[in-house]
């Protein structure tokens, strides 16, 4: 946990949501002397912890800065009830996508996090360079997460907020993601997915499908984690870092710098003098005002 590591590394933050909403929004970021080239933004699943990110972050190379949100309704975000509504959470986690002067945004969404992440995108792309859909659950549950949804469903006046506001919203998703499928459709950045083949929450064949089924205007990415579970950030850090660096567009290519040849022009003076030189000898003792070589040369 964030606990576990000096501030140096992993940070508590806070923000005003978007929207005019009035909510504080907590975080969990890697603070940096100065702007990183590269930001990324992480809406975390249902429940929304933070905290579970830490190791990633402490582990996140000097050239990287990393943050990772809490979403309303859970941890020590505001409001204290689930917002069912995704264009709302999209809405209050905007101000997450604003970068420094020539820094670059990968946008990461996580499970739950992964469709509020793509209206995120949708509604600010020129300031994402690419979408990443860690583990995304997009309303097709695999059997743990039916069981947890169930048992929580008969339960939700005994479980605690967290747990309560995350059945709740997740019960309620199948019937606003639309919206979503049709902004995956139009989004004009590099979408790339990355599930875990053995993922009991979110099947790997409901992201295969979602991958079939939509007709994106650049190829989707699909990285299967061999042996990975439905929480990759849980397992070896530097394994879902280099999954998200292979995420990250290639530099642009430079045009190489042309090095014209230095051309010797010569001067009038020795071009009026050689054209006297090829002058008959008869023309040359002539007087001949502004050809001689000396008027010339003058």
């Amino acid at each position: 946990m964030s606990k576990d590591y000096p501030d140096t590394l992993v940070r508590r933050t806070s923000f005003e949501a978007g929207g005019d909403l009035g909510w504080r929004i907590s975080a969990l970021e890697s603070p940096r002397d100065l702007p990183a080239p590269w930001k990324i933004v992480v809406v975390t699943g249902s429940p929304s912890w933070a905290e579970y990110w830490a190791p990633v972050l402490a582990a996140l190379p000097a050239d990287r800065e990393m943050i990772v949100v809490d979403r309303p309704g859970f941890g020590a975000s505001q409001p204290s009830d689930h917002v069912p509504d995704l264009d709302v959470q999209a809405l209050a986690l905007s101000p997450l996508l604003k970068a420094a002067p020539g820094q670059q945004i990968l946008l990461v969404g996580q499970s739950y996090g992964a469709a509020i992440a793509t209206l995120m995108a949708r509604r600010h792309g020129r300031r994402v360079r690419g979408l990443v859909l860690l583990s995304g659950y997009y309303g097709e549950p695999g059997p743990t997460a039916r069981w947890l949804l169930d048992t929580g469903g008969r339960a939700l006046s005994l479980i605690p907020r967290d747990l309560r506001n995350a059945v709740l919203e997740v019960t309620g998703q199948p019937e606003r993601l639309a919206p979503v499928r049709e902004a995956l459709g139009r989004l004009p950045i590099p979408i790339h997915l990355i599930h875990g083949d053995r993922d009991d929450f979110a099947p790997l064949e409901a992201a295969e499908r979602l991958v079939a089924e939509t007709r994106a205007r650049r190829s989707i990415r699909l990285e299967r984690v061999p042996g990975a579970d439905h929480f990759i950030n849980d397992g070896p850090a530097e394994r879902l870092l280099a999954s998200l660096d292979a995420c990250l567009p290639a530099p642009r290519r430079r045009f190489p710098q042309v090095r014209w040849p230095v051309l010797a022009v010569p001067s009038l003076a020795n071009v009026g003098a050689g054209l006297w030189a090829r002058l008959p000898a008869g023309l040359r003792d002539r007087s001949w005002p502004g050809l001689s070589p000396t008027r010339e040369a003058a």
